[in-house]
């Protein structure tokens, strides 16, 4: 593989950041208006499995031991990280799944690095992420004090989403997964595994929404969330290392809230304001610290 490349890195984090930002503020649409979380993780799987089998035999890692292409499959962003993500936001707000999923992955990120390995962060980039945290704390507060729905259940369902999430970043580029054989390796066997449960056993809103509903769903996920986002965390967790990786996914929270502007005709208060300055400076020191 090349040298790893702090300019590439950056743009394949730049890009996951406008894809996750769609895919909170997206998917909190998709399950408010009738599908289910179960539903919503099909149509991700059905389209990116769709894209991904015709090359999945060329592009199966099968130098890595099974052991670890286990755990890539089962960590990445698959199918239980996709259930768990849309139960929570069946049951509380984007701004919990932006802030919970997304601001508390390199938290657990470092926590990995250092059980696995032994590695602890630099002290300038615990406080760049402590910063990060603090400002996707500042813009959650006001969405979190305005919800009504079971939250405890949502903030479980993110919590886990983003450790089971953590030990992804930290495989792709601890082991060097390539960015192919990470798309073959969580698109297929999740698709193969989770599409057959959910047709025979799982609750299904489909019946109930407008088709179009259905077709723009199952082109997002599968597209977006299913297909480039999975080979552009596996080239960012190999260019720019697990904690600068995991600090710009926690700065989802702050660019969902910007397009929830035009999408959802949301605008921010001060307080996310706020939030969105916090975030934005503690990802560029987080990225000084990286130089």
């Amino acid at each position: 593989m090349p040298s790893p490349d702090l300019k590439l890195g950056l743009i394949c984090a730049c890009a996951i950041i406008f894809i996750w930002s769609g895919f909170i503020v997206f998917s909190r649409a998709g399950v408010v208006a009738g599908l289910t979380a179960y539903d919503v993780a099909a149509l991700r799987f059905l389209v990116a499995g769709a894209f991904t089998v015709p090359f999945a035999w060329a592009w199966w890692p099968r130098d890595l031991p099974i052991g670890i292409q286990a755990m890539i499959a089962l960590t990445g962003p698959g199918a239980i990280y996709s259930v768990l993500t849309f139960v929570g936001l069946s049951n509380a707000s984007a701004a919990y799944g932006g802030v919970f999923t997304n601001g508390s992955l390199p938290i657990f990120t470092v926590l990995v690095m250092l059980a696995i390995t032994g590695t602890a962060p630099k002290l300038g980039q615990i406080a760049a992420i402590a910063v990060i945290v603090a400002g996707g704390v500042l813009l959650g507060l006001h969405g979190m004090s305005a919800a009504s729905d079971d939250v405890m259940t949502g903030i479980a369902m993110f919590l886990c989403a983003s450790a089971i999430l953590s030990f992804y970043i930290f495989g792709v580029g601890h082991w060097k997964v390539s960015a192919r054989g990470a798309l073959a390796l969580v698109n297929i066997p999740n698709a193969v595994i989770f599409l057959p449960i959910w047709w025979f056993a799982l609750p299904s809103g489909m019946d109930q929404v407008d088709p179009m509903l259905i077709v723009a769903h199952g082109l997002f996920q599968g597209i977006g969330p299913g297909f480039l986002a999975v080979i552009l965390f596996a080239m960012t967790a190999y260019h720019l290392g697990p904690t600068l990786t995991s600090g710009f996914s926690a700065v989802v929270p702050a660019t969902a809230a910007l397009l929830a502007i035009p999408v959802l005709g949301e605008m921010p208060v001060m307080l996310e304001w706020a939030g969105i300055v916090t975030v934005s400076a503690g990802l560029a020191l987080l990225v000084l610290m990286r130089r």
